[in-house]
């Protein structure tokens, strides 16, 4: 994901720039969280946004419905969520905000239910044993006309239409289900609009039926996906098809229909990128990928670039008009996301910087490999780093270690660029062949899963044969930063007098352009 908080720029050029196996729940009781990382009897304990997700079940799946109404601007949903019970359950949390909740049944029983907060909280006729296999139904009612842009809401409204932005804790306002990157599950998603329109969303198109002027439109998806990377659209689009990077792999991007002619330059890039991310990281984890530049020229519609929507890239269409030096690392790292981020999803929030930091690096290395000018007008990694490198304690200070960010700093520089550092020391310490096995390992281990700093940590140390912990440890969660190795001559900018929260080049958020 671009920076949800990177909204100025300082030229065209940094417009803005950068989104198990185990039941998820269990995964963390069974000792593979980080540092801080807890679990409490109602949540994960997210140490980021500790008020998401319910730890008494493993959602299994969503069968999601949305009937768009353009005369009204209203989203009729329906959202049915099968899943397992891990304790006995008197009442099932799940999370919603803004959503007018209608009816509500658990296994095909009325239930009661009550919204407080940003928790609807359903009590079903007979408690639910544990082990059990529910289903909770729930229909509601979302009035696009009262979402305001620039506010915290999943909704992205367009011109003629929606898109969807739910990271990091905004999917609850879009649907209800247990918000937390932790508990992926299988998705199956309905859009129902005027015929006029196109309703879209994740994964493969299974099915289409026509009725009174309405079309409804069935989307799988293949792997488990985390809540936050769900992506349902209505607009006056244009899907275009093209050959993916090998046999079986589809690119679909969905294209405003004015806008697909001048966007078509930036879309014919994705093939020629995702050869290049396959011969770093390996196969591309999904059935589909492309983009989807949403209709719209509200600067507040979002204030990111882009937002890795699993799949389908949520985009800011003017963003993607300009030269592909402007916009090409861009792209590359979002794509990046498909591996890290979506593939392997962070096990909380803390962990986000294994997204960021390997998209900003990958997405780094692709610009260099082509000569192209950094925001500070570097050619090189290394130099790049030794920029970095300079300015790491006045960020520890400023923003906190690489890993242990809060709600107000989560996409602030440090988990980007900051992340990159940190995987640049690594490669240093390991040569580039280990590095290039830890991350290919650690992607295999975790593939369709959850995964946290621990466990990245943890691969690093058995793929390289050495005890890495303490190292990663330092570069990650310490308030100093350590020596850069094969850089003696490197130096630190002392952390004092304290300067603004973050550094100037780069306002919040990635620094790949």
């Amino acid at each position: 994901m671009t920076s949800p908080r990177f909204a100025t720029a300082v030229a065209a050029v940094t417009a803005a720039v950068c989104c198990t196996a185990l039941a998820p729940q269990r995964a963390l009781a069974q000792g593979s969280q980080g540092p801080g990382q807890v679990l409490s009897a109602d949540g994960p304990a997210d140490p980021v946004y500790p008020g998401l997700g319910n730890a008494g079940y493993d959602a299994l799946a969503y069968d999601l419905a949305f009937d768009y109404h353009a005369d009204t601007r209203t989203v009729s949903g329906s959202a049915a969520i099968t899943a397992r019970s891990l304790t006995r359950l008197e009442r099932i949390s799940l999370d919603a905000a803004g959503l007018a909740v209608s009816a509500v049944k658990v296994d095909g029983r009325k239930a009661e239910f009550a919204l407080e907060g940003e928790k609807l909280t359903v009590t079903p006729a007979r408690a639910i044993r544990p082990g059990a296999v529910l289903r909770v139904q729930v229909e509601y009612t979302a009035d696009l006309k009262t979402v305001v842009p620039g506010t915290r809401t999943g909704w992205v409204v367009t011109k003629d239409g929606f898109a969807v932005a739910g990271q990091p804790d905004t999917a609850h306002t879009v649907f209800p289900g247990n918000d937390h990157p932790s508990d992926k599950a299988r998705f199956t998603v309905r859009v129902t609009a005027p015929s006029e329109l196109f309703g879209v969303a994740n994964g493969t198109p299974v099915g289409t039926v026509e009725r009174d002027g309405r079309t409804t439109r069935t989307y799988v998806s293949r792997d488990p996906m985390a809540t936050e990377l769900l992506q349902v659209s209505v607009g006056s689009y244009t899907v275009k098809e093209r050959p993916g990077s090998r046999p079986g792999l589809r690119l679909r991007d969905v294209v405003p229909t004015a806008r697909a002619e001048a966007l078509e330059p930036a879309l014919a890039l994705t093939g020629d990128q995702l050869a290049w991310m396959e011969a770093h990281l390996g196969p591309f984890p999904f059935e589909a990928y492309g983009i989807m530049p949403a209709d719209t020229d509200d600067p507040k519609a979002f204030d990111f670039t882009g937002l890795e929507t699993q799949t389908l890239t949520l985009y800011k269409p003017g963003f993607l008009a300009q030269r592909e030096q402007a916009v090409g690392s861009h792209m590359v790292h979002e794509l990046t996301h498909s591996w890290f981020g979506n593939s392997v999803t962070p096990r909380t929030w803390a962990d986000l910087w294994l997204n960021e930091g390997h998209a900003d690096f990958y997405g780094l290395l692709y610009r260099y490999e082509r000569g192209w000018p950094d925001s500070l007008g570097m050619t090189t990694l290394d130099a790049r780093m030794q920029d970095t490198y300079a300015k790491a304690d006045l960020w520890r200070r400023d923003s906190g270690p690489v890993a242990a960010p809060n709600a107000k700093n989560l996409f602030d520089g440090q988990r980007y660029l900051g992340g990159v550092l940190a995987l640049y020391a690594l490669r240093e310490k390991v040569g580039t062949e280990v590095f290039d096995r830890i991350e290919r390992e650690f992607l295999r281990t975790y593939r369709y899963g959850t995964a946290s700093t621990a466990d990245y940590i943890a691969t690093a140390s058995r793929v390289s044969g050495q005890d890495l912990g303490g190292f990663l440890t330092e570069w990650l969660y310490g308030t100093r930063v350590p020596a850069m190795p094969n850089h003696p001559d490197w130096t630190v900018t002392p952390a004092e007098p304290k300067l603004r929260s973050v550094p100037t080049e780069i306002p919040q958020g990635s620094a790949l352009l």
